[in-house]
């Protein structure tokens, strides 16, 4: 299950990464030409984004790959069909509004990123899969261009940033209400410790493989079927 939830956001996260090339195309001089801040950090962004791409591309599964691959050629589509009417089908206020509104957009999607993790979060009662730094990076990121754009009066920079502090204090609320749970037995019950929560896993799992048909011990180096029902009394009364 952890394998299956890790899997999960990592090609969601990269999914979200490619959507991030789009940023710094607002930045740019020919676009808005107050915003060269915009264009130096998410040019960077993107560079390092591309990087964890490559890097996913490497070493993931061959099913992943092909998958990863597809959604890189319609982001790379999406991001030339930008550039290209922006150069050279839009000119003045209209270029600025067409690619803030793009930027918007994917700003938007990257902030809501972390929307599955805290619905993980409230539902196991643990911050296992949210680090206090990330989070808090979040929120400071964006309560800082946040404050950017208000100060330059850019709605294509405070809106998505304001979004995105918001969800970043939420995510310090949940940490700081689920703080002390931090790992897979945080949900065990107020009256059982760790080794009663790992005697209960072990028996539902033994009873899984009992249901399954996979439970085997061995004896004298030969592998011998369990008595099913045997078992499953066993472990009704472990439990």
């Amino acid at each position: 299950m952890e394998h299956i939830a890790r899997f999960f956001f990592g090609v969601s996260g990269n999914v979200i990464a490619l959507f991030l090339f789009l940023s710094p195309v607002y930045g740019l001089p020919f676009v808005s030409p107050n915003n060269i801040l915009v264009t130096t950090i998410n040019g960077a962004g993107s560079v390092i984004e591309a990087i964890y791409v490559v890097i996913f591309l490497i070493f993931a599964e061959r099913r992943a790959k092909v998958r990863m691959l597809g959604l890189l050629s319609v982001v790379t589509a999406i991001f030339a069909t930008v550039v290209l009417v922006s150069l050279l089908a839009l000119h003045g206020k209209a270029r600025t509004v067409f690619c803030g509104l793009a930027a918007t957009v994917f700003s938007i999607c990257m902030y809501a990123s972390p929307l599955s993790i805290m619905r993980l979060v409230i539902k196991t009662k643990s911050v296992e899969y949210m680090p206090f730094l990330l989070s808090l990076s979040v929120f400071l990121c964006g309560t800082s261009w946040f404050i950017y754009g208000l100060l330059g009066l850019d709605p294509f920079i405070y809106i998505p940033n304001g979004c995105g502090s918001f969800l970043g204090l939420m995510q310090l609320i949940l940490y700081a209400i689920y703080r002390k749970n931090k790992g897979p037995a945080a949900g065990a019950g107020k009256g059982e410790d760790a080794d009663e929560a790992d005697e209960v896993e072990d028996a539902k799992k033994a009873a899984a493989a009992v249901e399954m048909g996979e439970a085997k011990i061995k004896v004298d180096d030969d592998t011998a079927v369990v008595d099913e029902p045997a078992v499953v009394d066993k472990v009704a009364a472990q439990v």
